[in-house]
């Protein structure tokens, strides 16, 4: 939508074509947490991309979350954006190491990060299950469907036209152009942007086998008045375990609590027991609280966990695995993936394009891997939560 967004803008004939509803799948249904930045350090991705490569994509990365939010103001979208903040915390002694090299690296930029002791996350957070953690203020929270039924409405207003229950069946070679096939019609189109991300499937699967689909829930409770609301703090909050949790308040006091989820999908309020006993662990008060809201989407992860821009073939591309972090990624992605399907070259952009997807070993495995790597990861998380650091 962002990117659609940006091509009506410029001019251009912009058609999206939705396979459900506006806001189906992980796009309406994440934590709506706006955190700027790739998981990576500087000198990371100048070893994945080289110098030039590496720190344009940091840098890229860096403003993410000012572009989504200024793109937001810009156009009036209605999704109660907050941009007070993301503060990330760790439960693990070594991980207070890592809070003050992530620090460190975010002010090396002219980020305006800082640590936060013990005391003040109980202030702002409301619990004594962390030891530290930082505060990057230009990160934050928004509605997620009303965020992107709102970017919906902004694109139609600029001129694109957006058709939902379209799904695609086929995309194949029309002389120089491209025949997108529904099961209702076709479209001609000289340039192509497959976004379907976690969902890709049978449309593209050499794309598809490319990343690993893995679900994530999110519980909120009802609106709770100030005087039992534990969290006083807008921002969004996310810990630093390989098997994150995430969890913030939002506009009406509920408190909403994220994570992982189960490798086959929901399949009722017992498929959130983890997001439950989350929420009773940092909050004991709550614990007899019945969560009023279920839901999960489907995130797509790489096994570097960076994202990908693919040129697939001449005015055909894909963009996908955002790795958790969609939605300030996927807002100020969008003016890049428009420069690309206007023919500016792919090469020069902060996201360096691939060629071809690279297939996941075994991908077929897929919901073995995710169960297996789930397993050992929250092994890693426990044992580190456990080792005191030498001093």
């Amino acid at each position: 939508m962002s990117t659609a967004l940006t091509l009506a803008e410029q001019g251009s004939s912009v058609v999206v074509l939705e396979a459900g509803e506006i806001g189906d799948a992980a796009s309406g249904r994440n934590g709506g947490q706006v955190i700027a930045g790739l998981r990576h350090f500087p000198e990371e991705l100048v070893e994945t991309y080289g110098r030039d490569r590496g720190r344009r994509l940091y840098e890229f990365g860096a403003r993410t979350a000012d572009d989504a939010f200024a793109l937001i103001a810009r156009h009036r979208l209605d999704c109660e954006a907050a941009q007070e903040g993301w503060i990330n915390v760790t439960d693990a002694p070594s991980g207070l190491d890592m809070v003050r090299r992530r620090v460190a690296a975010w002010r090396a930029h002219g980020a305006p990060a800082r640590e936060l002791s013990r005391a003040e996350l109980r202030e702002l957070i409301g619990t004594d299950a962390y030891l530290g953690g930082w505060i990057d203020p230009r990160g934050g929270t928004v509605q997620p469907l009303s965020l992107v039924r709102e970017l919906a409405r902004a694109a139609r207003g600029a001129g694109a036209e957006v058709f939902v229950h379209s799904r695609v069946v086929d995309i194949a070679r029309a002389g120089r152009d491209w025949r997108v096939s529904t099961g209702a019609g076709s479209i001609v189109a000289r340039r192509v942007l497959l976004a379907t991300n976690a969902l890709t499937g049978p449309l593209n699967p050499p794309l598809a086998r490319s990343f690993l689909p893995v679900w994530s829930y999110q519980i909120a409770t009802g609106p709770l008045p100030d005087a039992i609301t534990p969290i006083r703090t807008g921002a969004a909050i996310s810990d630093s375990r390989r098997v994150l949790r995430y969890f913030r308040r939002d506009r009406q006091g509920r408190v909403i609590v994220g994570g992982k989820g189960t490798s086959g999908g929901p399949k009722g309020p017992g498929s959130f027991n983890l997001q439950r006993l989350t929420l009773a662990r940092l909050y004991p008060a709550l614990a007899s609280i019945e969560p009023t809201y279920y839901w999960g989407g489907q995130v797509s992860v790489t096994i570097d966990r960076l994202p990908r821009f693919f040129v697939l073939d001449d005015g055909l591309f894909a963009t996908l695995a955002c790795n958790g972090k969609g939605v300030a990624w996927n807002l100020a992605l969008g003016p890049v993936l428009a420069a690309a399907l206007s023919g500016v070259d792919p090469d020069s952009l902060p996201l360096p394009p691939a060629r071809p997807p690279a297939p996941i070993p075994f991908h077929r495995l897929k919901r073995v891997y995710a169960a297996a790597g789930s397993t050992w990861l929250r092994l890693r998380d426990m044992i580190e939560r456990q080792t005191p650091v030498r001093t």
